[in-house]
């Protein structure tokens, strides 16, 4: 686990930066540039994008050439893209446009990263780790969640967004530093020589793991419809948090970090799914998360900052319980080799609902308001839970998947 060690700590740096961009980008566009909802959703979007376009095309080169390597190139693609946006801040030509090129660049980046990621973490942990691998990981996403908001809200109060990505930047350059310093061989994969026919037929592959499976069906069904909602509801948070209650970004992000307690979650994963079953586990994970979402409306209410607090810190707890468990039972039902496709197939479908989330969102909250859409993405969040009934647990051999 001495190589994991090092995967975890500069992932968990990377997630730190990477959490300050995501506050402080959409805040960027928002009090800066004064972006309309349709515009916030269409930056959302783009960063999304890359992974129903590239992903089962990536899934196929991560399971031929070398995982650590296409993670480090996407690191330094990263720490490129994101750092033209201080240099251009300094030099007054910040604009939406460059927004939208540098989403969609670090989205391409993170398609073949996070495919490669998952595909490589069963090369250096073995199978009986993965479920406290994914622990580990979680728990590294709530606690730099909670970080990066609280310091995002302080640098972009004090500093302005600009140095918050800039310091996201230079997140990326210690996680390259981390995975340069793996020295796991990563297991000889022999395969054809990769021709159009070749690349289409792996492709098929990918695709027949997961729509041959039973469980991993579901999983997918779950996963996406959920996504959509969460991505419709999110593309318009940041606004209804600045233009409707009316919330500073320091002290949004202050509370915003302090409800991020999936640390929380990640623990109680495995005490849940022994408690209730895997299948009863997920349903109660996306069924409060949804009531989450719907409950961060009671902010206009009054006392918006304890309510979006609580909001934040059920969805907190929920996601880590639902990503530790199917992640792990996913990775455990298909063999190594394949690992590259199957999570290129997931992702594709699962983070592919999102883009369409976020410009559903954005031209909802046009035509609807920022609350009804916000309701309108919960009760899909909602409708996810429902694709899960059918999901029976079961024991299956990795090769037999």
């Amino acid at each position: 686990m001495n190589d994991f060690n090092k995967l975890w700590a500069g992932q968990t740096v990377s997630l730190l930066g990477s959490t300050l961009t995501m506050f402080a980008l959409p805040t960027l566009a928002v009090l800066v540039l004064r972006a309309s909802p349709p515009q916030i959703g269409a930056l959302f979007a783009l960063e999304m994008l890359p992974f129903p376009v590239l992903g089962l095309f990536v899934g196929v080169l991560a399971d031929r050439f070398s995982r650590r390597k296409m993670m480090i190139v996407a690191d330094i693609v990263r720490f490129a893209a994101l750092a033209t946006i201080p240099a251009a801040a300094a030099l007054h030509v910040l604009g939406l446009p460059l927004l939208y090129v540098v989403g969609l660049v670090t989205g391409c980046a993170s398609a073949f990263f996070g495919i490669a990621y998952q595909a490589y973490l069963p090369a250096i942990v073995p199978s009986e780790k993965l479920v406290e691998a994914n622990q580990k990981l979680e728990f590294s996403n709530s606690g730099t969640t909670m970080a990066g908001n609280a310091v995002a809200g302080g640098l972009i109060q004090t500093l302005g967004a600009p140095m918050a990505i800039a310091v996201d930047a230079a997140s990326y350059l210690v996680s390259v530093a981390s995975l340069a310093a793996i020295r796991t061989p990563e297991a000889r994969r022999d395969h054809p020589t990769l021709t159009l026919r070749q690349i289409f037929s792996e492709l098929r592959e990918g695709l027949g793991i997961v729509f041959k499976s039973h469980d991993l069906r579901w999983i997918l069904a779950a996963t996406g419809t959920t996504n959509f909602g969460g991505s419709m509801a999110g593309a318009v948070h940041l606004i209804y948090a600045y233009r409707l209650l009316h919330l500073q970004p320091g002290y949004l992000g202050l509370i915003e970090g302090l409800a991020s307690i999936g640390f929380i979650g990640a623990l109680l994963s495995t005490k849940v799914r022994a408690w209730l079953g895997l299948r009863n586990t997920l349903v109660m994970a996306l069924t409060m998360g949804s009531i989450a979402i719907a409950g961060s409306l009671l902010g206009l209410l009054g006392l918006p900052y304890l309510v979006l607090f609580f909001s934040a810190a059920i969805q907190a707890i929920t996601i880590p319980i639902y990503n530790v468990n199917q992640v792990s039972y996913r990775q455990s039902l298909v063999e190594l080799r394949l690992q590259g496709r199957l999570n290129a197939t997931m992702r594709t479908f699962v983070w592919g609902t999102v883009p369409l989330g976020s410009l559903a969102g954005g031209y909802a909250a046009t035509a609807f308001g920022i609350p009804q859409t916000i309701l309108i993405g919960a009760f899909f969040d909602l409708l996810g839970a429902a694709w899960l009934l059918p999901l029976r647990e079961r024991s299956i051999s990795p090769t037999a998947a």
